[in-house]
């Protein structure tokens, strides 16, 4: 289904198309149109779906685990309970979507664009969001322990009773974030703006 350059999106298709608790792992789906798909209890571990067309997608409780999404389109899609640990999700776009206790230890969101998504519960330990975009986000009670926030901008996010011990908030933007309830990191891994 992929091009023989990898860089090259497929024609393929699936928008719509009801997927739920499939064996799809290491499938190559890169640049693959998948909006408004039924991708529920999917098994997608290791897939590639590198700048894949995934907005308003049902991915509820599924295995995204080592997968490759990086630009890809995630606006608006349902991701409770989801696996994305060490998933590549850099440069994608999550606007709108709902990360309700996934899973994202060890993930990589470095410059996503995460407005207004909720990762409420949501366990985002050792992840990588350098340079995201969280505006608007709500991280309450998430796990976000070691986290690299560098750069990340955090305005009016919701942390409240959100873990963020030995989290790096270097030139991180907090303006108007809410912390109540959070733990914080010392203050010689964190220099907020």
């Amino acid at each position: 289904m992929q091009n023989e350059d990898s860089s090259e999106p497929t024609s393929l298709n699936l928008s719509g198309t009801d997927l739920s608790n499939r064996e799809l792992s290491y499938a190559q789906l890169f640049g693959a149109n998948l909006s408004g798909a039924n991708l529920s209890g999917a098994d997608l571990s290791g897939a590639e779906l590198g700048n894949a067309g995934l907005s308003r997608t049902d991915l509820r409780g599924a295995n995204l685990t080592g997968a490759n999404l990086t630009g890809a389109d995630l606006t608006f899609s349902l991701l409770h309970n989801a696996n994305l640990t060490d998933a590549g999700l850099g440069n994608a776009n999550l606007t709108g979507a709902e990360l309700f206790d996934a899973d994202l230890s060890v993930a990589v969101l470095s410059n996503a664009n995460l407005t207004d998504a909720s990762f409420a519960g949501a366990n985002l330990s050792g992840a990588n969001l350098s340079g995201a975009n969280l505006t608007a986000a709500n991280l309450s009670d998430a796990n976000l322990s070691g986290a690299y926030l560098n750069g990340t901008n955090l305005f009016t996010a919701n942390l409240r009773g959100a873990n963020l011990s030995g989290a790096d908030l270097t030139d991180a933007n907090l303006d108007g974030a809410k912390l109540e309830g959070a733990t914080l990191p010392n203050e010689e891994n964190s220099k907020p703006q």
